[in-house]
C-alpha cells in the first residue's frame, strides 16, 4: 500500500494522478474542503477511521508532494533555483507522512499497516536529509526503512516478499552513498558493483553516483600516463580517454557477470557510448595535429604517430565490443530458435535463421574494418588472427543461410552450403596453430562440424521423402500446365495456390472466338434507275436571278 508508484519516471503524470485520486476520494467520502467560495480546512482524526479510505487521503497528499519534488529535481538540472521549491515540497511530504504514522498508531489499524507507515515515514525523512546532505541522519532513516521492509518480506508470502525486497534494493545504493560520504571508503566499491550488476543506476542516485565514479576515476587517471597495446607503448594525455581506459576492465567484468540478456545489452550500450566519446576526444586532437602527422609519416617510413595509434586502439575496442555484443545476441537467438524447434508456440514473432544471418553480416563487416586500422597493416599476427576469426563467422553465417534454404525445401542449395561450412571449419582447424589462444572466446568449430554432419543426413532424408510424396509430385504438374480451375474439374489435386491471393479460376480476359458476321445490304437497283430530266427547272431558276430582283425594286411584276 505504502509504495511510491512512479516507477515509470514520469513524475508530472503521477502527480496529476494523485490529484485526481484525491478529488475522487473526497467526493466519495463527502470530505470536502469547503466550497468554491470559501475554504474550510478539515483534518482526519482517529474517530473517523472506520473507513480505510481516510488514510488514503493523507497518503495521496504525501505522494503528490513527493512526486512534485521529484519532478522539480529533474528540472533543477537546468534551473538551479527550483531546488528551493524541491526542498519545500519534500518537507510537505514528510509532514503528511508524520500525520499518517500518527493516525496508524490507532487500535483500528493492523500491525502490517503500522509497519508500512513507519517505513514510509523513514523513507521520506531519509530523502529530505539526503537532499540537505545530512548524510548521517539520512543513513539512519534509510537503515530504519530497510530493516522494516526486510522484516515484512520475511513475514509474508513470496509474492508479497518480492515487492518488499524490491524496495530494499532501491534503498541500498542510497545507504552506501551516505556511508561513502561519511568516510567509509569500501562503500565506493559496493556502489560500483551495484551499478554494474543493474546495468546502470536509475532514479535519484543516478546522477550523483555517475559523477562520483567519474571523479574517482579521474583521481586514478592522474597517475596514468601511457598504455601498451600490441608491443607499442603510447602516451595518453587526454583525461576522458584515461577515465575510459581505467573503467574498461570493470565494464568488461560486469558484462561477463550479467545475470540476464537485457542487463548485458544495457552494459554493452553503455560501454560503446563511452568508447565513442573517447574516440571523439582523440579526433579533436587529431585535427590540429594533421600536418605534424603527415611529416612524421614521411620521417618514420610509414609508422603512424602516437595519437593516431591511440585512435586505432580505441577503434579496435569499439569494434571488438560491437562484435561481442552481436555474438551475444546471436547466441540468445540460437537458443530461441532451438526452443522453437522443440515446441512451437503462437503469439510473439518467432526467430528465423535470417535474423542470425544479418548479425553475422555485421560481424564480418566489423572484422573488415579491423584489418584496415592505421598502424596494423604490417602486423602479420594481427592480420592472421582476424583472418581466422573471419573464417569462423563465415562458417556460421553460411550454416544459417543453409538453414534458411532448408525451410523453403531447396535441398541442393542447402547441401552445397553445408559443404562450404565444412570447408571453412577445416581451414580454421588447420590454420589455428599458434593462434589457438585468440580463438578461445570464439564459438567452437568442432561443434559446428558435428552439427553440420547431422544436418546433412537429415537433409538427405527429407529430400528423399519429399521426392516420394505423391501430392508433391502431382500438384506442381498441374501448376506448370497453367490450366485454370474451370478446365480441370475432372482431375483432383492439392493445389496450394487456390487459397492464395493469386488463384487461377478462369482465363481472364477471355480469348477471342470466331462468330458469323452481320449481313451487308447493297443497293443494286440504283445503277439501273433513270431519273427524270431537270433542265427546265434549272433554266427557270436562272432567269429569275438579277432581272427579277430589279423588277421587284421598281414594282414591275410579270
Amino acid at each position: 500500500m505504502f509504495n511510491n508508484c512512479a516507477g515509470h519516471g514520469d513524475f508530472q503524470r503521477y502527480r496529476g494522478y494523485c490529484s485526481r485520486r484525491l478529488r475522487r476520494l473526497r467526493k466519495t467520502l463527502n470530505f470536502k474542503m469547503g466550497n468554491r467560495h470559501k475554504f474550510t480546512g478539515k483534518k482526519v482524526t482517529e474517530e473517523i477511521l472506520s473507513d480505510n479510505r481516510y488514510l488514503l487521503l493523507i497518503l495521496m497528499d504525501a505522494e503528490r508532494a513527493w512526486s512534485y519534488a521529484m519532478q522539480l529535481k529533474q528540472e533543477a538540472n537546468t534551473e538551479p533555483r527550483k531546488r528551493f521549491h524541491l526542498l519545500s515540497r519534500l518537507r510537505k511530504a514528510v509532514k503528511h507522512a508524520e500525520e499518517l504514522e500518527r493516525l496508524c498508531e490507532s487500535n483500528r489499524v493492523d500491525a502490517k499497516t503500522k509497519l508500512e507507515a513507519q517505513a514510509y515515514m523513514a523513507y521520506l525523512t531519509g530523502m529530505l536529509r539526503f537532499e540537505h546532505q545530512e548524510w548521517k541522519a539520512a543513513m539512519e532513516a534509510f537503515n530504519k526503512c530497510k530493516t522494516i521492509y526486510e522484516k515484512l518480506a520475511n513475514a509474508f508470502t513470496e509474492e508479497q516478499a518480492v515487492l518488499y525486497n524490491q524496495r530494499v534494493e532501491e534503498i541500498s545504493p542510497n545507504i552506501r552513498y551516505c556511508a561513502y560520504n561519511i568516510g567509509d571508503q569500501s562503500a565506493m566499491n559496493e556502489l560500483m558493483q551495484m551499478r554494474l550488476r543493474s546495468g546502470g543506476t536509475e532514479g535519484l542516485l543516478a546522477e550523483k553516483l555517475e559523477a562520483l565514479i567519474t571523479q574517482t576515476r579521474a583521481k586514478q587517471a592522474a597517475t596514468m600516463s601511457e598504455v601498451e597495446w600490441r608491443g607499442r607503448t603510447v602516451p595518453v594525455k587526454i583525461d576522458k580517454v584515461r577515465i575510459f581506459l581505467l573503467g574498461l576492465a570493470d565494464n568488461e567484468a560486469a558484462i561477463a557477470q550479467a545475470e540476464n540478456e537485457e542487463t548485458k545489452e544495457r552494459l554493452f550500450e553503455s560501454l560503446l557510448s563511452e568508447c565513442r566519446d573517447a574516440i571523439q576526444a582523440v579526433r579533436e586532437e587529431l585535427k590540429p595535429d594533421q600536418k605534424q602527422r603527415e611529416h612524421s609519416l614521411e620521417n618514420d617510413s610509414g609508422k603512424v604517430s602516437n595519437i593516431q595509434y591511440l585512435h586505432s586502439y580505441l577503434t579496435y575496442i569499439k569494434l571488438s565490443t560491437a562484435i561481442k555484443r552481436n555474438e551475444s545476441m546471436a547466441k540468445s537467438l540460437q537458443k530461441a530458435l532451438l526452443q522453437q524447434q522443440r515446441s512451437d508456440e503462437d503469439g510473439k514473432r518467432s526467430p528465423r535463421p535470417q535474423d542470425l544471418i544479418r548479425l553475422y553480416d555485421i560481424i564480418l563487416q566489423n572484422l573488415v574494418e579491423l584489418t584496415q586500422l592505421p598502424g596494423l597493416e604490417e602486423d602479420k599476427n594481427f592480420q592472421k588472427e582476424i583472418g581466422l576469426k573471419t573464417l569462423v563467422y563465415k562458417a556460421y553465417r553460411c550454416f544459417f543461410i543453409a538453414q534458411s534454404y532448408v525451410l523453403v525445401k531447396k535441398w541442393s542449395e542447402a547441401l552445397v552450403l553445408y559443404e562450404r561450412v565444412l570447408k571453412y571449419a577445416r581451414e580454421v582447424q588447420s590454420g589455428a596453430g599458434a593462434h589457438r589462444n585468440s580463438l578461445k572466446e570464439l564459438p567452437d568449430v568442432q561443434d559446428l562440424i558435428t552439427q553440420v554432419n547431422a544436418e546433412k543426413y537429415s537433409l538427405q532424408a527429407a529430400a528423399i521423402l519429399d521426392a516420394n510424396d505423391p501430392h508433391e509430385t502431382e500438384s506442381p504438374s498441374q501448376v506448370k500446365d497453367g490450366k485454370p480451375l474451370s478446365e480441370r474439374f475432372e482431375t483432383f489435386c492439392l493445389d496450394p495456390s487456390l487459397v492464395s491471393k493469386q488463384v487461377s479460376l478462369v482465363h481472364f480476359p477471355p480469348g477471342f472466338q470466331p462468330i458469323p458476321c452481320k449481313p451487308l445490304f447493297f443497293d443494286l437497283a440504283l445503277n439501273h434507275v433513270a431519273f427524270p430530266p431537270l433542265e427546265d427547272k434549272v433554266e427557270q431558276k436562272a432567269k429569275s436571278g438579277l432581272t427579277g430582283y430589279i423588277k421587284g425594286i421598281f414594282g414591275f411584276k410579270s
